[in-house]
């Protein structure tokens, strides 16, 4: 059977992949940060999934991959990541550089360490990367610029690689129905709590403008479930796409807003946010 190493598989996407996958027939190690989340995520399917304590961000992790994967490896998924929330100038740069760690360092980082085995199986990389990745929002620009990182990166790898006929795969979901989308509201809470008063006086209309999205955005997330299948094909297909946008809505979105003239585009987000 198959197999292949899922990063951030305790909650969300990364849980859901690995549920599905393991279903689907393939040995699954889950990357976790904990013996709970480890021994929780393994409960769903002990035949299938294994678990390894997994934190992208540290270097002895990512060194002990070395001895805990299988000697032959099929894919990875590289799936952990984090979301930084705020206005790029009240953003710290503490909080920056935290999500650039985990958004494409870490992933960088598990990719350097099992490329060697996928060399020898031929096996693929795929990336979740998201719309944000070629589509910036206010109060995301933190995430965005990851996640923009993560996509040159792949693009890079992706020609790299092709000698060894090693696919690098990016999969881009819109929102989808997990707790970071459920709990949006309070993360937006988060991020004017934490404002200066300078900076909550300057920011106002753009965090009342986010929660006015986040409903909007919350009735359209995709499920995870979703999500899962089309990290599925990318694994599978004869020929597997460079992109993979998840659904339609997202679909339609990016292939119109990407080709719109920089100034279109921004006055279109402007009136999404109720900004001059």
């Amino acid at each position: 059977m198959p197999s292949v190493l899922v990063t951030g598989a305790s909650r969300g996407i990364g849980k859901a992949i690995t549920e599905h996958l393991a279903a689907r027939g393939w040995d699954v190690i889950a990357g976790v940060r904990s013996q709970p989340d480890a021994e929780a995520v393994t409960a769903a399917n002990p035949q299938r999934i294994s678990a390894v304590i997994l934190d992208v961000t540290d270097p002895e992790h990512i060194d002990a991959l070395a001895t805990s994967l299988p000697a032959d490896l099929d894919a990875v998924v590289n799936n952990a990541g984090i979301a930084v929330a705020g206005a790029v100038e009240a953003v710290s740069v503490e909080n920056w550089r935290k999500q650039l760690e985990v958004n494409v360092v870490g992933q960088i980082a598990v990719t350097q360490e099992v490329l060697p085995r996928l060399r020898k199986s031929r096996g693929r990389i795929v990336f979740i990367s998201s719309v944000n990745g070629r589509l910036s929002m206010p109060l995301m620009g933190a995430y965005s610029a990851s996640k923009f990182a993560l996509e040159a990166a792949a693009d890079a790898l992706r020609v790299e690689l092709s000698p060894w006929r090693i696919p690098v795969i990016v999969v881009e979901p819109a929102q989808t129905d997990t707790d970071m989308w459920r709990t949006a509201d309070d993360m937006v809470a988060e991020v004017e709590a934490g404002l200066t008063p300078e900076h909550r006086d300057l920011y106002a209309k753009h965090i009342a403008g986010m929660k006015k999205f986040i409903p909007i955005a919350q009735r359209s997330a995709v499920s995870p479930t979703k999500v899962s299948a089309v990290v599925e094909q990318a694994l599978t297909a004869g020929r597997p796409r460079a992109r993979y946008v998840v659904g339609l809505g997202p679909k339609v979105q990016v292939g119109l807003m990407t080709k719109l003239p920089s100034r279109v585009r921004d006055h279109a987000v402007r009136r999404v946010f109720g900004l001059p």
